[in-house]
């Protein structure tokens, strides 16, 4: 009897075409479903899909603004147009863009890089862990809480680029406010834009203080989510608040502070206004980084396409790569997402 049992309750694998027949069932009952779903799917399609395979193929032509046009044309004296083939029109280059941008033969993809990953890892790490420590401090029950969350909130509000302006100005080396109160203690003024990494401190001030509102509202939703018995328990126990904190407050903490980890460092990492509205580059392109430079290849000068196509197509990579990776430790850990 038991034998029995255990082959009625062992799973039957379907072949494929029963697998196919229960998709296409699936599809027939929730139909309505798949209708709604289509014009997104249309809309990403148009504006996302196409565009993205449009600069993956550009980053294997030689494309810039002289040989855009594969047909060009002319006024004639009959005020008629004549028109004939471009003979320097854009061709397949294969691999070349990619090969010149890594081997430093065109742009400075290798400093770029450098910046951007001293940026993103500084911006992220300042941003969780201000926004983590206000967060914690906004949870507790003080007076005027609620003013204090509003006024947190405001720099998030503000465009970015009119922060970067303000923030510029602030670092201004004649009239800016923070030389200004360098000088009242007795501190020389410093040239921030004359130096690659002052450049990107202050780009990096502008950029917390832009971001940290952002994770101070998701981790305090966090911690109220956290069930209250938990910390009680902990204290009934004997826990310090630094135990209760490093036991139950950053492990409730982990949904949360993984995505909005993931979702920061992919913000940062594309980042542009900061960079291009306080830095500008300075001094002499020392301060950019890949987002810049892919804009500059593309707008500045003769405008390359294709590099800043190539541009476009490795930062892609390489945050996919970091995505996956970071999924991967996740899934490691035990953690959903």
């Amino acid at each position: 009897m038991s034998q029995a049992l255990a082959v009625a309750e062992a799973p039957v694998e379907q072949p494929p075409g029963k697998q196919d027949g229960r998709l296409r069932r699936s599809f027939d009952r929730n139909w309505y479903a798949w209708a709604m779903v289509l014009p997104t799917v249309l809309v990403l399609g148009v504006l996302v899909m196409y565009p993205l395979v449009q600069g993956i193929f550009q980053s294997f032509t030689d494309l810039t603004e002289s040989n855009a046009q594969d047909v060009i044309c002319t006024k004639t004296l009959g005020g008629g147009e004549e028109c004939r083939d471009n003979p320097d029109s854009a061709e397949f280059v294969g691999l070349d863009n990619y090969v010149d941008l890594l081997t430093g033969a065109r742009g400075s993809f290798w400093l770029q890089f450098t910046n951007t990953l001293a940026w993103t890892l500084a911006c992220v790490s300042l941003h969780y862990g201000l926004g983590l420590g206000l967060a914690v401090m906004l949870n507790r029950k003080m007076r005027g809480r609620s003013l204090y969350r509003v006024l947190l909130i405001v720099p998030w509000a503000v465009p970015a680029f009119v922060a970067a302006f303000g923030w510029k100005f602030l670092f201004n080396p004649r009239f800016g406010l923070i030389n200004q109160a360098l000088v009242n203690l007795g501190v020389d003024p410093v040239e921030w834009f004359n130096h690659r990494w002052t450049a990107l401190f202050a780009a990096i001030c502008t950029n917390v203080w832009l971001g940290v509102p952002f994770m101070m509202v998701a981790i305090l939703g966090g911690l109220q989510s956290i069930p209250a018995d938990l910390h009680e328990a902990a204290e009934m126990d004997g826990a310090t608040p630094w135990q209760r904190f490093r036991n139950v407050t950053l492990p409730g903490l982990r949904p949360v502070s993984s995505t909005v980890i993931l979702l920061g460092t992919i913000w940062t990492f594309n980042m542009f206004p900061i960079i291009y509205f306080v830095t500008g580059g300075e001094p002499a392109g020392q301060s950019e980084i890949l987002v810049t430079g892919a804009y500059r290849a593309a707008f500045e000068g003769v405008r390359n396409y294709s590099l800043a196509a190539t541009y476009g197509v490795l930062i892609l990579s390489l945050l996919m790569v970091f995505a996956s990776v970071y999924r991967r430790t996740l899934k490691a850990q035990g953690e959903v997402f």
